[in-house]
């Protein structure tokens, strides 16, 4: 089964305030993952989690090195890994209690996407929010 992304859900993951964790964001300047956590933060006011082997700190929030470290509840667990690891990742956000899975342009997993559907969480696939965001409008 193909996934297909709901507007709706797009919409509201991009409006109701929550806590981003965003795999693989780093102090990398010209990684898509450090301007889109910056566009979530600064331009839709969503509190991000840098989660990153290196554990830094970004954007003025303190990172964290695996999903299962960062403490207290996540809304979204915004994939920035290669499409082979997003599943791990899917599936540890699963583990966590997340919300909602938002995989990045290009992170494509069909499988995790549906693991994640089947267990009540909201999937975005292959769209980035700092795409969606100002075609609905947004920051």
């Amino acid at each position: 089964m193909t996934h297909v992304n709901d507007p709706a859900v797009v919409r509201r993951l991009l409006t109701t305030p929550g806590r981003w964790a965003v795999v693989g964001l780093s102090s990398n300047t010209t990684r898509a993952a450090y301007g889109v956590a910056r566009y979530l933060q600064q331009n839709l006011g969503q509190q991000i989690v840098p989660v990153h082997p290196k554990a830094e700190t970004v954007h003025g929030e303190r990172g964290y090195a695996t999903l299962a470290e960062v403490p207290g509840d996540l809304d979204v667990v915004d994939v920035f890994v290669n499409a082979t690891l997003a599943g791990e990742v899917v599936d540890q956000a699963i583990a966590r209690g997340a919300k909602a899975v938002w995989l990045q342009l290009d992170v494509i997993d069909q499988a995790a996407a549906h693991r994640a559907a089947e267990v009540g969480l909201d999937v975005v696939m292959d769209t980035c929010p700092a795409i969606e965001g100002p075609l609905l409008g947004l920051g």
